[in-house]
C-alpha cells in the first residue's frame, strides 16, 4: 500500500499580500500551521484567524475537515469564526440600521458553514434572531436577511425545531397570510414552516391551523414560480404529515377546490418547463390521493353489513331492473333466492348464493365492490351493455363481469404503487391524474370496457380467463407507458392496442429472440461485443463529460440544495460544486470542488454508501438505497457521495465510474444497451438472408484438389 498523502500543496491568499505558497503538512496541527502563515505575513495574534477555501461554498479550514483539501486548492487568510461570530453577534444587535442590516446579510451568508453556525448558536445568537422577527414589524430586506440567516442555522440541526415559541411561528405565519409583503419573504417563510411540519406533531396542527388550505391555494395560483413552488411543499409536508383521516378531509377540500383542474391547465400545460422539484411534488400529491385507496383495498366485505350488502345488491338491480320489479309476494323465499342466485351468476360472481365471499380476498377488497358500483351507477348503459350482453353468450363464453372486475381492480392497484410508501425522490407521474375528478374509477370505467373488448377479440372462454387478464395488464401498462396527457387519449390508445396489435408485438418479439438463438448468430453475437461495448464505455464517459445536476436530501426531506457534477473532457479529473436552481449545465469553471481519477479507489451503491448508513431510521426508503453511490478516494478515507436523480443516471454514472477505475460495467443498463445495440448490427447483417432459414451448423468446407494446376502463374505475365 502507497505510504498516505500527509502533504498538500496549497496557495494561501489575504487581501493586500502576495500570496503564499505552501507545503501543507496534514499531520501537523492547524494552530501552526495559521502560527506560520501569519508569521510569513507580520500579523500578530494567530488564533484570531483562521483559513477558508477562497472559491465556492468558502467553508472554514477545521481540523475534521482539512483532510478534504487537494492539491492546487486555493485558501485565504480571514478572520475566524469565533471572532466573525461575536462581530456578528454584536452587529445584529446594533442600534444603526444600515449596520444592523449589513450584519444580517453576512450572517445569512456565513450561517452555511457548520463551524460558524455552531460559534454563532453557542452564544446564543438565535435568541437575538427571534427578537428581531418577534419585535420587528419590518417586512423589508432586513427582515428577509433575518429569515435567511435562520433557515441556514437551522439547516444544522443544532437547535431542535420544538424549541421555537409560538410567538414567533405565528409571526412567520403572518408573513406568509399576508398579502403586502415581498415575494422573497413570502418564499423564506413558506420554507421554515415547510421544515417546522414534520418534526412534531404540536408544530403540524400549529401551522395547520394557522396557514389555511385557501391560502396555500392562492399562493400556489401566483404567477411567480418560486413562491408557487414553496407553497407547494408545504402543502405536501402537511399532507403527508397528517393522519389518514386529516388527508382524507384535506383531499376533498382541495377537490371542492378544483386543485387538480388548476395544476393540469396552469402547472403542467405552463409555457414554462416544469422542475425537477415540481415533478416530484406533483408525484406525491399522485401518491398521496391514490393512496387514499388503500383502506378500502386491505378491507375485506362484511356479509353482516347492511350497507355492503344493499351495494352488492344494487349492481344486481340495476342489472337486471325490469325482472327485479316483480312484487315480492309473486315468488316464495325459496323462489326468490333461487332467482337472485341465478342473476349474481350472470354478473360473474364465482359464489352465486353468497356473493360476499368473492370480496373476502384482500386486497381488492372492498374496492372492487366501489368500482363496480361507481361504474353501474355513472355509466349505466355501458354497465348494462357488457351485463347483458355476456348473459346472451353460451356459459363456457360469457365474460364474468364480477370476476374480471375484481382481478382488474388488483392489477389497476399493482400498475399505480397503491398502498406503497412515496419515493423521495421519484419524479413519475400521469399528467392524465390532474385532469380528472375520481380518476382510479374512470380509469377502471375504461379498462373494465377494455376486458370486454379484449375477451372477444381472444374469443374466450372461462378456462381463458388469466390469459385475458394478462393480455390486458401488457395493454394497459404499454398505454400508460406513452403518458396520455388525459383520459380521454388513453381510451383511444389503449383500444388501438387491440389483441392482434399485442400478438404482432409478441410475435416480433419472439422471432427476434429465436432468430438470436441460431448458433452461427450466437457466435457472431460474441466476435461483436467487444465492439459494442467499447462504444456503450464511450457513451457513458460522454455522459459524465456532460454532467448531471444532483439533489442534497436530508432528513426533512429538503430538496432544494443542488450540486452539478462532470468529468474534464481529458477523462483525468472529476469537477463538482453547488449551483443554484434553474442552472442546467454550469461551465467546468465554475465547479471549484475536484478529484482527481487516478485518486479514484473504490466504487461503492446501495446500503454499503456511508450516506446511507447515517440514515439513521429504519424507515430508510428503498427508492433512495436504490439511487445511492458513493466514490471512495485517497485511500478509502473519504467519499463523494451522490443520490442520483433517477434509475437511468444512477446506471450512467455508475457504469461510467467503473469504467474509469477499469472495471466491468454491471449495471442492467448496460445490458439492455448491449442487447439493442446487438440487434441493430444483427439485422444489419442479416439483411441479405431474410426468410432463409440459417442451419445449425456450418456447411462442410470440401476437400483440398488434387493439384493446383488451374491457378494462374503471375511469373509468365506480359513484360
Amino acid at each position: 500500500m502507497p505510504p498516505p498523502k500527509d502533504v498538500v500543496k496549497i496557495a494561501i491568499q489575504m487581501v493586500g499580500a502576495i500570496p503564499q505558497l505552501i507545503e501543507l503538512q496534514q499531520t501537523k496541527p492547524l494552530a501552526s500551521v495559521l502560527k506560520d502563515v501569519c508569521d510569513a505575513w507580520s500579523l500578530p495574534n494567530a488564533e484570531r484567524y483562521a483559513l477558508q477555501y477562497a472559491d465556492g461554498r468558502q467553508t472554514y479550514i477545521t481540523e475534521s475537515n482539512r483532510r478534504d483539501i487537494k492539491n492546487g486548492s486555493i485558501l485565504r487568510l480571514t478572520t475566524s469564526p469565533d471572532q466573525e461570530a461575536e462581530q456578528l453577534y454584536n452587529g445584529i444587535q446594533s442600534k444603526n440600521v444600515d449596520v444592523k442590516t449589513d450584519s444580517l446579510k453576512k450572517l445569512a451568508s456565513l450561517s452555511q458553514d457548520v463551524t460558524f453556525a455552531q460559534e454563532f448558536i453557542s452564544r446564543n445568537g438565535l435568541k437575538q434572531i427571534y427578537s428581531i422577527v418577534e419585535e420587528g414589524n419590518d417586512t423589508g430586506e432586513m427582515l428577509a436577511h433575518t429569515l435567511k440567516a435562520f433557515t441556514e442555522l437551522m439547516e444544522h440541526d443544532f437547535v431542535s425545531w420544538e424549541n421555537l415559541s409560538t410567538v414567533f411561528i405565528k409571526k412567520i405565519v403572518s408573513y406568509v397570510n399576508m398579502n403586502a409583503v415581498d415575494a422573497s419573504i413570502q418564499q423564506l417563510s413558506l420554507s421554515i414552516l415547510e421544515n417546522m411540519v414534520p418534526t412534531s406533531r404540536l408544530l403540524f396542527e400549529l401551522v395547520k391551523k394557522e396557514v389555511t388550505l385557501d391560502r396555500l391555494l392562492t399562493h400556489l395560483q401566483a404567477t411567480n414560480a418560486e413562491l408557487q413552488l414553496k407553497a407547494m411543499a408545504l402543502l405536501i409536508a402537511l399532507l403527508l404529515s397528517a393522519t389518514d383521516a386529516e388527508r382524507r378531509d384535506m383531499m376533498d377540500y382541495l377537490r371542492e377546490k378544483n386543485l387538480r383542474q388548476f395544476i393540469h391547465k396552469n402547472i403542467i400545460h405552463s409555457s414554462e418547463p416544469l422542475g425537477d422539484e415540481m415533478a416530484h411534488y406533483l408525484y406525491v400529491l399522485q401518491s398521496v390521493s391514490l393512496n387514499l385507496c388503500e383502506h378500502r383495498m386491505k378491507t375485506s366485505m362484511d356479509p353482516y353489513s347492511q350497507e355492503q350488502r344493499d351495494l352488492l345488491q344494487s349492481l344486481r338491480q340495476t342489472a337486471f331492473e325490469s325482472e327485479s320489479e316483480v312484487p315480492a309476494g309473486s315468488f316464495s323465499t325459496e323462489r326468490r333466492r333461487s332467482l337472485c342466485a341465478k342473476e349474481f351468476r350472470k354478473l360473474g360472481f364465482m359464489n352465486n348464493s353468497n356473493p360476499a365471499e368473492d370480496l373476502r380476498r384482500a386486497p381488492p377488497g372492498l374496492l372492487a365492490l366501489d368500482n363496480m358500483v361507481y361504474f353501474s351507477r355513472n355509466t349505466p348503459n355501458a354497465y348494462s351493455r357488457f351485463v347483458l350482453e355476456n348473459s346472451s353468450r353460451e356459459d363456457k363464453h360469457e365474460c364474468p363481469f364480477a370476476r374480471s372486475s375484481i382481478q382488474l381492480t388488483l392489477i389497476l392497484c399493482e400498475i399505480l404503487h397503491i398502498g406503497e410508501p412515496c419515493s423521495e425522490t421519484a419524479q413519475a407521474f400521469y399528467p392524465m391524474f390532474f385532469g380528472q375528478d375520481h380518476f382510479f374509477e374512470e380509469l377502471f370505467c375504461i379498462c373494465i370496457q377494455l376486458v370486454n373488448k379484449t375477451w372477444k377479440e381472444m374469443r374466450a372462454t372461462q378456462e381463458d380467463f388469466d390469459k385475458v387478464m394478462q393480455v390486458v395488464r401488457e395493454q394497459i401498462t404499454r398505454t400508460l407507458s406513452l403518458k396520455p396527457t388525459s383520459l380521454e387519449l388513453f381510451k383511444t390508445r389503449v383500444n388501438t392496442l387491440n389483441y392482434s396489435e399485442i400478438l404482432k408485438l409478441r410475435q416480433t418479439e419472439r422471432m427476434h429472440q429465436e432468430e438470436t438463438l441460431a448458433a452461427p448468430v450466437l457466435e457472431l453475437r460474441e466476435k461483436l461485443k467487444p465492439e459494442l461495448l467499447e462504444l456503450i464505455r464511450q457513451q457513458r464517459l460522454l455522459h459524465l463529460c456532460e454532467g448531471t445536476l444532483f439533489r442534497k436530501i436530508s432528513s426533512r426531506r429538503r430538496q432544494d440544495k443542488l450540486w452539478y457534477c462532470r468529468l474534464s473532457p481529458n477523462h483525468k479529473v472529476l469537477h463538482y460544486g453547488d449551483v443554484e436552481e434553474g442552472v442546467q449545465s454550469p461551465p467546468i469553471e465554475s465547479l471549484t470542488e475536484k478529484i482527481p481519477v487516478a485518486d479514484m479507489k473504490m466504487l461503492l451503491v446501495g446500503k454499503e454508501c456511508p450516506h446511507t448508513k447515517e440514515k439513521s431510521s429504519g424507515k430508510q426508503n428503498k427508492d433512495v438505497l436504490e439511487l445511492a453511490f458513493s466514490i471512495v478516494h485517497d485511500l478509502e478515507e473519504y467519499c463523494l457521495n451522490f443520490i442520483a436523480p433517477t434509475r437511468y443516471e444512477f446506471c450512467l454514472w455508475t457504469d461510467g465510474l467503473n469504467v474509469l477505475l477499469g472495471k466491468e460495467m454491471t449495471s442492467e443498463r448496460t445490458q439492455t444497451d448491449l442487447d439493442v445495440l446487438l440487434s441493430m448490427e444483427l439485422k444489419l447483417r442479416l439483411l441479405d438472408l431474410e426468410n432463409i432459414s440459417i442451419p445449425d451448423k456450418p456447411p462442410p468446407i470440401p476437400k483440398p484438389p488434387s493439384n493446383l494446376n488451374f491457378c494462374y502463374d503471375f511469373s509468365h505475365a506480359e513484360q
